[in-house]
């Protein structure tokens, strides 16, 4: 195993962290962990040196974090650092921080949680938490010894990145989306460096998007991948590109086999930053594109379109659409349009043809709109184009 210091800390974090999220399950019941099996897992990696786990409060519906206070006996817990995030949606008034934290130590069987993360922090959540006094509550909570230190995680644009970072001097670490189809998505490569710049150790998640840059690799980009000198598989590309980048401290993966766990541990022992040759990078651009011309809607995120009369989330839509077509993953997909507002879905567009004029890629708007809309609501099945 490899290890990098944690942002400003003197600790030395294992390159690869265990995201506790997508566990082995019985019957296809997220909420019911395979038990035996995924304590067989998590104590295989924590014995070939993975020392940083991720939860989350509602992870494996809300099993994640019962399931680590079991698998953590017998002195794992002592060997690994611990993550988990406060709900921040479940926030409704400051006598929350307390009662949260305090549930999610008892979950977990410890006295204190090694990193806590407000989670998922964007403009809907950061504000009003801030406002509430999430911060001067969480340095007592430090204080006294419940947390140990104080990060978050993100998923909005870089400017709110950047606000949230410059808005206190005590985060110790943020969790970003990122990966070689996300590097200018959310906080992108420029919140990774902002971050590192300021000293933050800075966590990976959704490293293969999910899985979707290692499974159902389409044969334009499989293409790419073989005619490369050093042969990699897909998901160790993803996760090379990462580890190359001095900046990442470590990337967690959600691993639900056995056979995952054995080559991620495989290709973390290999890794380093700075080693990628420059064939090797540009192989990343030519991956990149291709599974860009697979997407049949040529939106940019302009934004041009926007502010739709009907308060459609026009670039939004196309986003999730053009994902189902580049992956082929139509869960993940409605469920991703499924996020949205119900305010700001594709059914609400009234042909009203403003966007129309607006649109500099000259896209039929309201006609995509009427397509996604049936294909992210399962009226019907996709095909690429």
């Amino acid at each position: 195993m490899q290890y990098r210091k944690f942002g400003n800390l003197s600790w030395q974090a294992s390159v690869l962290g265990f995201g506790i999220m997508r566990l082995p399950v019985l019957d296809g019941d997220s909420a019911q962990i395979e038990e035996m099996e995924a304590t067989r897992m998590l104590r295989y990696a924590i014995d070939q040196g993975l020392n940083y786990l991720d939860s989350g409060y509602t992870y494996h519906g809300g099993s994640s974090e019962k399931f680590l206070g079991r698998a953590l006996r017998d002195g794992y817990r002592q060997r690994v650092r611990l993550a988990t995030k406060l709900p921040c949606w479940d926030v409704e008034k400051a006598e929350d921080f307390d009662r949260l934290l305090d549930e999610q130590l008892e979950r977990l069987k410890t006295d204190q949680i090694d990193f806590y993360l407000l989670h998922a922090l964007g403009k809907k959540h950061w504000p009003r938490l801030r406002d509430m006094g999430v911060l001067p509550w969480a340095e007592k909570a430090m204080a006294d010894g419940r947390i140990g230190h104080l990060g978050f995680s993100f998923h909005d644009e870089y400017d709110l990145f950047q606000q949230i970072i410059d808005d206190y001097d005590g985060w110790t670490m943020c969790q970003i989306q990122y990966n070689y189809m996300d590097e200018e998505h959310q906080a992108g490569r420029r919140g990774l460096e902002y971050a590192a710049e300021k000293g933050l150790a800075v966590v990976v998640m959704e490293p293969i998007r999910g899985g979707r840059l290692a499974n159902k690799i389409p044969p334009s980009v499989q293409a790419i991948w073989d005619s490369a000198p050093h042969q990699r598989s897909p998901a160790e590309w993803a996760l090379q590109w990462l580890w190359d980048q001095p900046e990442v401290t470590l990337v967690l993966s959600g691993m639900s086999t056995m056979e995952q766990v054995a080559e991620n541990l495989g290709t973390a022992s290999r890794s380093e930053p700075n080693v990628l040759a420059a064939e090797e990078l540009a192989l990343f651009e030519g991956v990149r594109a291709a599974y860009e011309d697979l997407c049949p809607i040529p939106c940019t995120d302009c934004k041009y379109c926007l502010p739709c009369p009907s308060g459609v989330a026009i670039p939004g839509v196309f986003e999730v659409y053009n994902d189902l077509m580049m992956f082929q993953d139509e869960v993940r997909a409605r469920m991703v349009y499924g996020w949205l507002e119900e305010d700001e879905r594709a059914n609400l567009c009234t042909e009203c043809g403003e966007c129309l004029e607006k649109c500099p890629q000259n896209i039929e708007i309201p006609e995509w709109l009427v397509k996604a809309h049936k294909i992210l609501c399962q009226e019907e099945e996709p095909s690429p184009g």
